[in-house]
């Protein structure tokens, strides 16, 4: 696709621009959803099954996605690429800025709150630790728990609060 002007703003906006990419990749991202039917049951914000099918399919496409050929009756199974991982750091500042300006719930922006508390040094391991899941890279040795295990804990504890 060519971009309608050199901009690299114009360029990444006309790629990620659009809020159910966004959300496509949070979901993959921060869900580990990689499956169509995973990535339709588990969207919070109820996304269409033709609208989920354009943006897998622009996603691969613009070399955000990499999708698994399979045989007829299998589930197709789609994985973040580096471009895709290096999209982090933008998520976490998105993040960020929807907690500071925007009505959000403590479920949904614990992550959030995580990710701009941990800053760059998380974020870093984040995306070593898709790098490993994603696309098979050895994670670089670390102490302590996980991001994603940091990540979901936060998460798992606010369900909990939320359910009391």
């Amino acid at each position: 696709m060519q971009a309608r002007s050199g901009c690299p703003i114009n360029a990444t906006i006309e790629v990620i621009g659009d809020k159910w990419t966004l959300l496509v990749l949070r979901d993959v991202m921060f869900g580990n959803r990689r499956h169509f039917r995973e990535l339709l049951a588990g969207s919070e914000e109820g996304i269409a099954s033709n609208i989920l099918s354009d943006r897998l399919k622009r996603l691969v496409a613009a070399g955000l996605l990499s999708r698994e050929d399979v045989r007829q009756g299998q589930k197709a199974e789609y994985r973040l690429t580096e471009a895709a991982i290096e999209l982090v750091p933008i998520m976490a500042h998105l993040g960020a800025w929807g907690t500071k300006h925007r009505p959000t719930t403590e479920r949904l922006r614990v992550r959030a709150e995580l990710l701009q508390e941990g800053g760059p040094e998380l974020w870093d391991e984040f995306m070593d630790e898709l790098r490993e899941s994603h696309l098979g890279t050895p994670l670089p040795r670390r102490e302590g728990p996980r991001a994603t295990e940091r990540l979901a804990r936060a998460y798992d504890a606010a369900v909990a609060r939320e359910s009391r």
